[in-house]
C-alpha cells in the first residue's frame, strides 16, 4: 500500500503532546475530584459504567502520550524510525465507549470522553498517514547526530 507521509513535525508533536497532557490533567481532576458528586448521583450500575469510561479516557490518553514520546525520541535521534515502527511502539488500541452508558453520563464526563476520542482519532490518522519509509533528515539534525556520535 503506497501512502504519503503525514507532515509530522516537532512543532505538531509538541502541540499534540501539550494537548494530551492538558486533557489528562483535566480528566484526572474531574474523575478523581470534581466528578465525584455527579458520579454518586448516578444509579449504581451507571456508576460502574462511569468508572469504566474514566479508565477508557485514561487509557486513550496514555496511548497517545506514549506514541508522541516515541515520535519525540525519533526526532531527537534517540530512536530510529525503524525502531519506532515496532508494534510495541505503535499507538495502542482504544476500546470503544458503550453508547448506552454514554447516554446516561453527566455532560462534564461526556465532554472529556469526546475530547479524548477526538484526540485519539486525530493521532491515529497521523500514524496511519506516516510512511513506512524513513523521512529525509534535516541537514541540521544530521550534523548534530554525526557530532554526537563522534563524541
Amino acid at each position: 500500500m503506497d501512502r504519503t507521509r503525514a507532515a509530522l513535525t516537532p512543532k505538531l508533536i509538541d502541540s499534540l503532546y501539550v494537548e494530551a497532557m492538558l486533557l489528562a490533567d483535566e480528566a484526572r481532576a474531574y474523575f478523581d475530584k470534581h466528578g465525584r458528586d455527579e458520579r454518586m448521583a448516578l444509579d449504581p450500575l451507571v456508576r460502574v459504567g462511569f468508572s469504566c469510561e474514566s479508565l477508557k479516557v485514561t487509557t486513550r490518553l496514555m496511548h497517545i502520550i506514549a506514541w508522541l514520546l516515541t515520535q519525540r525520541a525519533v526526532a531527537a535521534g534517540e530512536l530510529t524510525p525503524e525502531q519506532a515502527r515496532n508494534p510495541e511502539r505503535q499507538l495502542g488500541e482504544a476500546v470503544e465507549s458503550d453508547q448506552e452508558v454514554l447516554e446516561q453520563l453527566p455532560q462534564n464526563a461526556l465532554k472529556l470522553i469526546r475530547a479524548s476520542r477526538d484526540l485519539y482519532e486525530r493521532v491515529r490518522r497521523i500514524e496511519e498517514g506516516s510512511s513506512s519509509e524513513e523521512p529525509p533528515q534535516s541537514p541540521a539534525r544530521s550534523l548534530l547526530s554525526r557530532l554526537q556520535r563522534s563524541i
